[in-house]
């Protein structure tokens, strides 16, 4: 792929994860000021449909990421030398002084205000803990009936999703998207697996595939490297 259609990729990556609307051509020329024209963006944009990294949603004018320009990113992220700086180390810090459950409840709450997404905590095997279910509810994607069912069915499995994974999940995070995602094609998580002590355990993050990966992937980095410790 050429750099410059890279690039607008990305732009209509940041702008679809912000908002959760489909993007079009004039609004990114405007509010990114990109240098070039609106007639230059449709045109990249048209490339990138047939290549099948973007999408038009429906009888919608715009076109929103597919998965496939998804793991782009994502293969971009694990590039990356270093990640944001967690501008939220001081109250992750202090919830961690203590490693006892109910300052890990505290900690998943905080994770999931953090993200907006669904947090996971799996104590040990058969000691599921998880927090935010109404952030997934909300998200646009998932306000239709058909797709409220099938995220209350993952719901309904997450113990059973969380035991069938557990011993395949690595004490590296693991970034899983749409079809490669236990939790269900419509859908992304991140999760990794920690060692305290003589014990190990589980978390991540359930989002939908618009989830803001490298902010996201930047705390659960951040907690491993303080429980890890």
């Amino acid at each position: 792929m050429k750099e410059r259609d890279k690039e607008i990729l990305k732009v209509i990556i940041k702008e679809h994860i912000a908002t959760g609307a489909p993007v079009g051509s004039s609004h990114l020329v405007e509010k990114y000021k990109l240098p070039v024209s609106s007639a230059t963006v449709r045109n990249v944009m048209a490339e990138l449909e047939e290549e099948e990294y973007i999408m038009q949603p429906h009888t919608s004018a715009g076109r929103v990421p597919t998965e496939k320009a998804y793991q782009m990113l994502i293969d971009d992220l694990k590039d990356k030398k270093s990640l944001k700086k967690v501008k939220e180390a001081e109250a992750i810090n202090e919830l961690l002084a203590g490693t006892d459950e109910l300052s890990i409840k505290e900690l998943a709450k905080l994770l999931s205000r953090l993200t907006d997404a669904t947090v996971f905590w799996a104590f040990h095997k058969h000691n599921l803990y998880y927090t935010g279910l109404s952030n997934l509810f909300r998200q646009p994607e998932f306000s239709s009936t058909g797709m409220i069912y099938d995220v209350s069915e993952v719901v309904d499995r997450m113990d059973e999703i969380i035991d069938d994974i557990y011993d395949q999940v690595g004490f590296e995070p693991e970034i899983l998207i749409g079809t490669d995602n236990p939790f269900g094609n419509f859908c992304s998580s991140i999760l990794v697996k920690y060692k305290t002590g003589e014990h190990d355990g589980l978390f991540g993050i359930l989002a939908p595939m618009r989830m803001d990966y490298e902010n996201n992937l930047s705390l659960i980095k951040y907690i491993l490297s303080k429980l890890n410790n």
